[in-house]
């Protein structure tokens, strides 16, 4: 690694970097009535784990450069098994005993065994490839539209080459799960007849008859009507904001939660589009914006004592996942926020010191399952360079820490991994996507310029693979967590039996 410029230049460009983001961000402060910065409390390590050796989610430079960080860091979770394949695309899901991992264009196509890839799980230690998804929308890259709908039995992706796609979906039968069947040879799969949507994020009402597809440039979402599988059709497009992402929905689908890009939560009244109004209308009942975190992935809706909530998870800037109390829905109020120690604005020049040289993501939330939806015991996460986070979410005033898992980095491998959006990333060496969580910790002066200049501070191209990018749902089975990351493919997990019991109603919850 080559370190571009001395320490005083540096620090200086980091400054100026710092200077001229402070007109596109707001107060720098929290959404009014945000929890107070915390992080959460540690995991209690039992024998045998390979805990962290910096702050809690912080994979430090000295591990980086020394090479630790190949060998990965646990606490009370343990590697069942793997399927590494050329990469984990973005985000891959599960169903019964099987797993479905995405694609990233081009790279996907740069290799052999191209498309989405089958894997059955019934052997958690020993996952096998049973077949290969090659239709258009697989092959253009999947993105986070890949999602399954449990009631339906049905496998949905749309084709997302670059940020936004448009045109390509394909649906699947997959009541076999390890040999899904496509059911939509024509609009969608074949070249001439697209579905008009823009699609970067995707997912199904709960009875899965409807699949809503959104775009991030635009914002544009989309109902795509599969009452009839074969003939996927558009019922409903507006635009809600400028740039959305993914979404969680109530119960009777009527509500969608929908995480907007530039840091927030909507919630929309989709009610006429369920019901299959004739000319559906759906109106916005709230819009909950924040600034302690941006680029919002999705939305876990869960209810505590009988009231409505949903965890949102921030992609980007420190954020984390905050717990939202839905019950006013045109008056959402944020209860509670779940970060790790390296998430906190006085830890963001530690974060700048370990994460350059990685790419654009530093330690972020991406997406999370909830153990069950109804008073729900714990909350899986993906955590990018942080790993699979597991917590204890049975009281929400005392939520904390009781796992991990962030698996072996594969430095130097770049060659093996071109489905990994890691690879194609790690062209760009700074953790670009943190820099409004950087500004605002300058502005509260919380960031000590000296904390962030290190071996890796400085490198601009051509970064590593000293950390993997765990991006998919952690989802549940029973003690198990089967999951997918960028550089390290199919993951299957287990938790240590004295950390966690599952509910005899455990049914793993994304949202969508």
């Amino acid at each position: 690694m080559t370190s571009l410029f001395p320490r005083a230049a540096r620090h200086c460009g980091a400054v100026v970097a710092a200077l001229l983001l402070l007109p596109l961000l707001a107060s720098g402060q929290p959404a009014t009535g945000a929890p107070p910065n915390r992080a959460v409390g540690l995991a209690d390590c039992l024998p045998g784990s390979r805990p962290e050796t910096g702050l809690q989610g912080d994979v430090p430079a000295a591990d980086r450069d020394s090479g630790r960080s190949r060998d990965g860091f646990h606490c009370n979770l343990r590697l069942l098994g793997t399927s590494a394949g050329r990469g984990g695309g973005i985000t891959s899901v599960t169903y019964d005993h099987c797993a479905y991992i995405g694609t990233f264009f081009p790279g996907n196509l740069l290799g052999p065994d191209q498309g989405v890839r089958v894997i059955d799980v019934s052997d958690p230690t020993a996952p096998v490839h049973t077949t290969t998804l090659t239709e258009p929308a697989m092959l253009a890259g999947t993105w986070e539209s890949l999602k399954v709908n449990r009631t339906r039995e049905l496998l949905v992706g749309a084709g997302v080459p670059a940020l936004t796609g448009a045109g390509l979906l394909s649906v699947y039968d997959i009541s076999d799960c390890a040999h899904p069947r496509l059911l939509n040879p024509g609009p969608g799969t074949d070249l001439a007849l697209p579905v008009p949507i823009t699609a970067h994020e995707g997912g199904f009402s709960p009875d899965g008859l409807t699949y809503w597809a959104s775009g991030t440039a635009p914002g544009l979402l989309s109902a795509v009507d599969l009452t009839d599988p074969a003939n996927p059709r558009v019922i409903w497009q507006g635009l809600p904001g400028l740039s959305m992402h993914g979404f969680g929905f109530s119960p009777d689908g009527t509500r969608m939660y929908l995480a907007n890009n530039m840091g927030g939560l909507k919630i929309l009244d989709v009610g006429a589009v369920q019901r299959r109004e004739p000319e559906p209308r759906v109106p916005e009942l709230a819009d909950l914006p924040w600034t302690d975190g941006w680029a919002t992935q999705h939305n876990v809706p869960v209810t505590y004592g009988g009231v409505p909530h949903v965890f949102a998870v921030d992609e980007a800037g420190s954020g984390g996942v905050k717990l939202i109390d839905v019950s006013d829905e045109r008056n959402p109020r944020i209860t509670r926020s779940i970060k790790l120690e390296i998430n906190l604005p006085e830890h963001q020049d530690s974060m700048i010191a370990s994460a350059s040289g990685g790419s654009l993501f530093a330690y972020d939330a991406h997406y999370c399952a909830a153990d069950r939806p109804v008073d729900p015991t714990a909350l899986a996460c993906s955590w990018t360079s942080s790993g699979i986070r597991v917590f204890d979410v049975r009281d929400p005033d005392a939520i904390r820490e009781i796992a991990y898992f962030n698996p072996p980095a594969r430095t130097g491998e770049n060659a093996d991994l071109w489905n990994s959006p890691h690879t194609l990333a790690s062209i760009i060496g700074p953790p670009l996507l943190a820099a409004p969580s950087v500004a605002q910790a300058m502005l509260r002066g919380e960031f000590d310029p000296e904390e962030a200049i290190g071996s890796r501070t400085g490198t601009l191209a051509f970064g590593d693979l000293s950390t993997d990018w765990c991006f998919s749902p952690p989802e549940w089975r029973g003690n198990q967590l089967w999951t997918t990351c960028a550089d390290n493919g199919f993951l299957a997990l287990e938790l240590s039996p004295a950390i966690y019991t599952p509910p005899a109603d455990q049914l793993s919850t994304t949202g969508s």
